[in-house]
């Protein structure tokens, strides 16, 4: 058995929009004000601070009188966000990731229930505090009972729940098909068949429509009702550009998983290539580093095969068709003639071509 997020959108009534706004606010100050005393605490002690404590000093939070208001909310999105917290303490340490930061209250508001704070009848979603079921969008059914939920709040004030559930996933049938497959910029995805998906870069598209809104943003008095007017319409903005690229991007390797048996690529260090100024915003847009995660992942549910062979494997510059390698390759060269067998290459075609041989003899005898 296996665990999958099912997120659906909710449109929750006044009450509820009042409770949640509760809760998210002190989900948001438990967070913070833990955080800030850790971190006190670790400079003064020079030792860090384990669960255990940050829940006894939750605790003594509750007991001040002047913030009894703790007290009108479920107790259990409060105790998540210390398990969160000691989980992105451990990735800190464990050297994975950056120093954990403060909540803000203008991004993304999340809270999350466990079993004893939310109930599931059918599709009616309660959650705790509130007696009337939430009015999810129920998009598909739900495989089992959830487990967990988190409701969430994004910048342009849409609220979802993401329902964690079992699943059985079912393999796929068998495929005879194996493809390499070069990232790039121009096209997103090349195979080694020559099928070209493109890029409809997204960023681009709706970059006047954000520049507009930002400019009438920037004019609005900070604080005001008509600047959070403005601040809401970058967010849908922005929002509606996330939401197209991740859904061309699940489409894209979902097409892939279902043809493939084998999936030959690169393993691309996408954190070190956004460091190019002139190539970042195109590299963020192309989504390289999702498209990746959710190769793999849905390989592992459907019985596939991703094979990921070494960035440095000069791909481009190997000529498919006897195995000349040219000391440089410039970027803007998308043509090129192989100076030992004068075969005419197309740059990512060549590519997605020398990758899926380097992947076959990785399976065959391993990296």
């Amino acid at each position: 058995m296996k665990e999958r997020a099912y997120k659906y959108r909710f449109y929750p009534t006044p009450e509820q929009v009042t409770l949640l706004e509760q809760t998210f606010g002190c989900v948001r100050f438990v967070y913070n004000s833990i955080l800030r005393w850790r971190t006190d605490t670790y400079r003064n002690e020079k030792t860090p601070v384990n669960y255990g404590a940050a829940s006894s000093r939750l605790t003594e939070l509750k007991k001040i009188p002047e913030l009894s208001w703790l007290n009108d909310v479920s107790c259990v999105p409060l105790q998540q966000s210390l398990r969160h917290q000691q989980i992105a303490f451990k990735n800190f340490f464990e050297g994975r990731t950056n120093y954990p930061t403060f909540k803000r209250k203008r991004s993304k508001q999340s809270a999350e229930f466990t079993k004893s704070a939310f109930k599931y009848r059918g599709e009616q979603l309660f959650i705790a505090k509130s007696r009337q079921p939430l009015n999810v969008r129920w998009s598909r059914k739900l495989p089992s009972e959830p487990t967990t939920i988190t409701v969430s709040k994004d910048s342009a004030g849409r609220y979802y729940v993401s329902c964690l559930c079992r699943f059985e996933p079912k393999p796929l049938p068998i495929s005879n098909k194996t493809v390499g497959i070069d990232l790039g910029l121009k096209d997103l995805v090349v195979t080694s068949e020559g099928f070209r998906s493109g890029n409809p870069r997204y960023t681009a598209k709706y970059a006047k429509k954000l520049a507009k809104a930002q400019q009438r943003l920037s004019r609005k008095k900070k604080g005001s009702a008509n600047f959070h007017k403005a601040r809401k319409k970058v967010a849908r903005i922005q929002a509606k550009i996330a939401d197209c690229r991740r859904d061309f991007t699940h489409k894209l390797t979902t097409q892939l998983i279902n043809e493939n048996q084998v999936i030959s690529c690169e393993s691309l260090s996408v954190k070190n290539m956004v460091r190019n100024r002139k190539l970042a915003k195109a590299i963020s847009d192309a989504n390289w580093d999702k498209f990746m995660r959710q190769l793999i992942y849905k390989a592992e549910w459907y019985g596939r095969t991703v094979v990921q062979i070494d960035k440095w494997y000069p791909s481009s510059k190997r000529c498919h068709c006897c195995g000349h390698v040219v000391d440089s390759l410039p970027l803007n060269i998308r043509h090129w003639i192989c100076p030992e067998c004068k075969s005419m290459l197309d740059r990512d075609t060549n590519a997605a071509l020398n990758i899926k041989a380097a992947g076959q003899a990785v399976l065959a005898c391993g990296a």
